[in-house]
């Protein structure tokens, strides 16, 4: 037995012995332990709000939906390890997706907390979020699941913070206004993507249709494209957004083309279809290929005929990106480069 299991072990112990002595006030947050063999789904539906859920180390082989307001579902790090199970009967696991939190039409989920632990395997999502409202990612590693790591939809005030993506099928973070509908971008009130590390997903930090929003101090490597930012015909348009501080190197993963995109290879930061948005102190280096979207940092006339316009980008850092550092394939208008510390542009002349 590991040391770190010791000391979790007695952790455990000292939770349980405080809960021998009378029963508290129904005001007070409880803390439901779940440890291998028990349901994970269980200790959730029974929790009240406040409550912690708290999943001891091992592995647990179900889909887990949380609809209850101020909930943390907690792991004990990488070691609680949640995997797709048998029983697909919930609509979280029939959809493929392994963390659900998810809201009501018209009245959002608030105050939702997924916290360290690992979640693999999935078709689709390791954690996925719906109509939520000040939910919180934290200390997640997403692995190998089949479409997104994590992801969010028609949800305010997130934080994305201190995760790990890796290896799955498309974005290693993925948010959107809606999946499934044509619509204008929605405002997020502040959602914060911050710290955390994609690395071997087809893009690492993929943000559609959206406003409002800080993608920052990010670390993105060997994804196909490192930071997508997506808007389209509909009103209002992607934007008042910033990409700041963020490490990008080395995106030089191959992707096949799919239905939405061409071949994917060397891209850093994308914005397409965008308008009003900063980008700034970022380092972005050595990413090398030959896709329309391949550069340091590229502005591209979306697929169905959006401009970028009012654009910033500045102060950053860029080295050895393939064809150029700064791309700007866009024809919109008031698009600034300044500042920039680079080497070679197309055009030339925005380094």
């Amino acid at each position: 037995m590991t040391k770190c299991r010791i000391a979790y072990l007695a952790c455990t112990a000292a939770i349980l012995g405080a809960g021998l002595g009378a029963a508290p006030p129904d005001s007070v947050p409880s803390t439901h332990l779940v440890f291998p063999g028990q349901s994970i789904q269980k200790a959730v539906d029974i929790a009240a709000p406040g409550d912690t859920v708290l999943v001891t180390p091992g592995t647990y082989h179900e889909s887990v939906k949380v609809t209850t307001p101020h909930l943390t579902l907690r792991g004990a790090g990488r070691e609680t390890v949640v995997e797709p199970g048998t029983d697909k009967t919930g609509a979280c696991a029939a959809r493929g997706n392994g963390i659900c939190v998810v809201g009501a039409k018209d009245h959002d989920l608030r105050g939702v907390t997924v916290a360290d632990l690992t979640v693999t395997g999935f078709s689709h999502t390791g954690v996925f979020a719906m109509a939520t409202d000040r939910l919180t990612v934290r200390n997640v590693t997403a692995v190998k699941n089949g479409v997104w790591g994590i992801a969010q939809e028609s949800s305010v005030h997130s934080v994305i913070r201190g995760n790990t993506a890796r290896n799955n099928g498309d974005a290693g973070v993925f948010l959107a206004n809606t999946i499934t509908r044509e619509e204008g971008a929605a405002d997020t009130q502040g959602t914060r993507v911050e710290h955390n590390r994609l690395e071997g997903n087809r893009i690492g930090i993929t943000v559609r249709r959206l406003r409002d929003l800080t993608v920052a101090g990010n670390h993105l490597t060997g994804n196909c494209a490192g930071v997508f930012v997506v808007g389209d015909e509909n009103k209002p348009k992607t934007g008042d957004l910033t990409v700041r501080d963020n490490r990008i190197v080395r995106n030089n993963k191959s992707c096949p083309k799919t239905d939405r995109l061409p071949a994917l290879q060397g891209s850093g930061i994308v914005l397409t279809g965008t308008e009003n948005t900063l980008v700034t102190h970022n380092t972005i280096r050595d990413n090398a290929g030959a896709s329309p979207l391949s550069g340091g940092i590229v502005l591209f006339k979306s697929f169905v005929g959006a401009t970028s316009d009012h654009n910033r980008v500045e102060d950053n850092v860029l080295r050895n990106n393939t064809p150029a550092d700064l791309v700007n394939g866009d024809s919109g208008q008031g698009n600034t480069f300044d500042r920039n510390n680079c080497r070679a542009s197309r055009p030339a002349g925005l380094c």
